[in-house]
């Protein structure tokens, strides 16, 4: 009856490529009484979650089980939402088109703050309430991980257990787990009490919290002893012998990544003290040439694909990355299969690379300075030089290239007119640059994009102390400059300083917001990462409605306070952190630390070896 009811109102909506499912290499099982039911949401449009690498990973893991079946759910776009409502169609699983409501599992994965209200979106299209509390025996266990999870607090009364690190394994136990709770008939409290003492999971029902005057937290811990008092990540160690899909599903439709993919490692040692990614995901794990390139070929062979996506935090720092995309060129020249980095660090390395990749095909050039001048690079401990930029642009240039992109943040701390002005001065020595060109090298016209998007302070970084801009500060700093820019080669681009301040909010955020997000549910907020939906007055009048003061979340943080993430430990030391807070504010470099170990704790901590 539900397969046929969608199938009735596919041909209203703009694309049903999106709910279609039965992709190439989608996952097909026969469903019997013992089988567990999975569903793995992303809660964004089909396109985006597509392109999300982790989730074919952990899709390929958990239907790996013989008696798993992983699901995928998709956010429905406003047009399909609007024909599931008026025509009684709860939210469905991609594969089978199973009500959500009748999975043993969903499991949300939190890739940015501001899909919250969709997650929300996706449970009320099944009629599954919001808070754990308020969920029987009947609902579905709530389940979410990914980057965000790092701060789980704002989805504490929510999401009944996060899983915090790489799921690989732990789902895997995760699993094994839920098969005993079905065969001993455990309550979901049973379950949940075992599962609280996995390595890796956090349970929040059963930890408290409670607040000074000044709203600040005054403790956390566990409701029982025999709880952790820390929740230290899960990592998968040996990257060469970790699982890895081969058959990834190819979509219909054009989605945001429409190319093969390979991770190549893991962690990043450069140390930007703006990046969570960089702190969270330590320490380095790297997959051999061997491997890369077998995975690659794999791929290829089971997906079709013409593009081959090389992919990590910094994918120029694999140690062996130059034998590895030649080698990767050299066996698919003759397919026209192309090989792509999602970022490129500005060195002699780069335009060697650049050089090799274009005989096959011309794939974009993007570059992130991330700060306009030199003394703001330093404060972020970017590692690049103005010289490292102005030697990069011209190579490109002479070997054909005129379309370029260079990515900055506004915000920043201790951030001046002065460091304004050098993403301005950035653009036009890139146009310069160009007309040094012999004319014999050059194609077509110059263009040189700026994109800048506003500063959030993130839990795990050394920045996660500092105050965020406010609203005002965000928009006088994108008017200055769009005021500023005047050359006609150079195109400015900036995110909406709202979703920044919101972002802020809920990254650095505690328990009192779940009321807030459900709130701004009700008011009729989702897709908020989308500027054509997102409404900051229907966020503000939330906050008002449920007491809440947002710029409490949004201001500066002392090294004393009790932050409501202290009590995940990710590896890398707080006094590591402070360290790094205090070398921004005095402006000091710390080197990359493959060359010299800086002390940050992670393999120490996590694995139990030196660096």
């Amino acid at each position: 009856m539900l397969k046929n009811k969608i199938d009735d109102i596919l041909y209203l909506v703009e694309k049903p490529s999106r709910y279609i499912g039965d992709e190439v290499n989608s996952v097909k099982k026969d469903i019997t009484d013992d089988m567990m039911r999975f569903g793995f949401c992303f809660a964004d449009v089909y396109e985006v979650g597509m392109s999300h690498l982790g989730s074919h990973i952990l899709y390929g893991v958990l239907n790996e089980i013989e008696d798993v079946y992983c699901e995928r759910v998709y956010s429905p776009w406003t047009d399909m939402e609007e024909k599931m409502r008026e025509h009684g169609i709860p939210m469905f699983t991609t594969e089978t088109r199973t009500d959500i409501a009748d999975m043993d599992i969903l499991g949300f994965t939190l890739q940015y703050e501001l899909i919250y209200t969709n997650i929300l979106n996706m449970l009320d299209l099944s009629n599954i309430p919001f808070k754990s509390k308020d969920r029987t025996e009947d609902h579905p266990i709530i389940m979410a991980g990914g980057s965000c999870a790092y701060n789980p607090e704002p989805l504490a009364d929510i999401v009944d257990f996060f899983s915090l690190g790489e799921g690989e394994e732990v789902l895997v136990e995760v699993m094994d787990l839920y098969r005993e709770k079905k065969k001993k008939n455990w309550t979901k409290d049973e379950f949940l009490s075992r599962l609280a003492l996995v390595d890796g999971i956090y349970v929040p029902k059963y930890y408290d919290v409670t607040y000074k005057e000044d709203g600040t937290i005054a403790t956390f811990g566990p409701v029982d002893e025999k709880y952790p008092k820390t929740i230290q990540k899960r990592i998968i160690e040996d990257m060469n012998t970790a699982y890895y899909p081969s058959k990834f599903i190819v979509p219909y439709t054009d989605v945001v990544h429409d190319r093969a993919s390979v991770e190549i490692f893991r962690g990043c040692t450069r140390g930007c003290r703006f990046c969570q990614a960089g702190m969270i995901y330590r320490p380095i794990r790297e997959k051999s040439k061997e491997v890369i390139v077998e995975t690659a070929q794999k791929i290829i062979a089971e997906t079709g694909y013409e593009e081959l996506s090389l992919t990590s935090l910094s994918t120029l720092d694999h140690t062996d990355i130059k034998k590895t995309i030649f080698e990767l060129i050299d066996k698919n020249k003759e397919d026209f299969v192309g090989v792509s980095l999602p970022s490129l660090r500005v060195d002699d390395l780069a335009i060697e690379v650049i050089q090799e990749i274009q005989k096959i095909r011309k794939t974009g050039l993007t570059f992130a300075p991330e700060a306009g001048s030199q003394r703001m690079r330093d404060v972020i401990n970017k590692g690049v030089t103005e010289e490292d930029l102005e030697k990069t642009l011209s190579q490109i240039f002479n070997l054909g290239w005129n379309r370029v992109k260079l990515y900055f943040m506004i915000g920043l701390p201790t951030e001046t007119t002065e460091d304004l002005d050098g993403i301005d001065a950035l653009g036009n020595k890139s146009t310069w640059l160009f007309k040094q060109v012999p004319a014999e090298n050059r194609k077509g016209s110059v263009s040189v994009t700026l994109s800048t998007a506003g500063f959030v302070p993130k839990p795990f970084t050394p920045f996660q102390w500092f105050k965020q801009n406010t609203l005002e500060e965000f928009r006088e700093k994108q008017y200055y400059l769009k005021d500023k820019i005047k050359n006609k080669k150079v195109k400015f681009n900036y995110h909406d300083a709202e979703t920044s301040v919101l972002e802020g909010v809920f990254a650095r955020g505690d328990r009192r917001l779940t009321d807030v997000l459900i709130k701004a549910f009700e008011l009729g907020c989702k897709f908020d990462g989308w500027q054509e939906f997102f409404d900051y007055e229907k966020w503000m009048k939330a906050f008002e409605l449920c007491g809440v003061d947002p710029w409490f979340y949004t201001r500066g943080r002392e090294f004393d306070e009790i932050l409501p993430w202290d009590f995940i430990d990710v590896g890398v030391r707080k006094d590591f952190l402070i360290r790094e807070y205090n070398n921004a504010v005095n402006e000091v470099v710390t080197g990359d630390c493959r060359g010299n170990c800086l002390g940050c704790g992670v393999n120490i901590d996590l694995i139990g070896r030196d660096c």
